[in-house]
């Protein structure tokens, strides 16, 4: 049997299942899918990592669609390149969001008066409460704000609830209201 056969017959035997066919395709061809990763040379080891173990991850689920198991390699190595892609396309994707969430330059960010500020940060605050779902949260985040007589620990006695859940509750509420006052500064628009 040639080396060909052999490797066509680890497929097939991996294709049924057969644990150590499968460790014996990575063993074989693990140097060659390597070096075509490590070639997309702004991936970090960490990254070429991924990809490898994404590549056969993806390629071992998708045997029993292979039709001729000598379109093995070729096909593996397909799919470890768009992976590689992927990985760099949505490196590329989450670096642009980050800059674009960076903290805007002074002289980007129009100068209003500090009564038109605090008018226009205030229906903001009040447009995100409305657009909350209703439930625990909206409760809490209505008592607090709008309401404005009860303090943290007031709102968890009267909700029957802990402390630390109305604390946790207002804080991811500020998280949302920091977010959407900073996309309105980078779109330079105020709804």
């Amino acid at each position: 049997m040639g080396e060909t056969d052999a490797f066509a017959d680890e497929v097939r035997r991996a294709t049924q299942g057969e644990e150590s066919a499968f460790g014996e395709l990575y063993r074989r061809t693990r140097p060659l899918v390597a070096r075509l990763v490590a070639g997309f040379g702004t991936l970090d080891a960490d990254e070429v990592e991924d990809v490898l173990q994404e590549s056969y991850v993806r390629a071992f689920r998708g045997l029993p669609r292979l039709k001729e198991a000598g379109a093995f390699t070729p096909w593996l190595l397909t799919i470890a390149r768009n992976r590689a892609r992927t990985k760099l396309e949505r490196r590329t994707a989450l670096r642009r969001m980050e800059e674009a969430l960076a903290d805007p330059e002074p002289e980007t960010v129009p100068a209003l008066p500090p009564a038109l500020q605090v008018e226009r940060d205030i229906a903001v605050v009040r447009q995100l409460i409305s657009e909350l779902p209703e439930g625990e949260e909206k409760k809490t985040v209505q008592l607090f704000y709008l309401e404005g007589q009860l303090s943290a620990r007031e709102i968890a006695e009267q909700l029957g609830v802990g402390k630390s859940t109305i604390t946790m509750r207002l804080e991811r509420f500020r998280g949302r209201i920091k977010r959407e006052l900073l996309q309105r500064v980078l779109a330079g628009r105020w709804d």
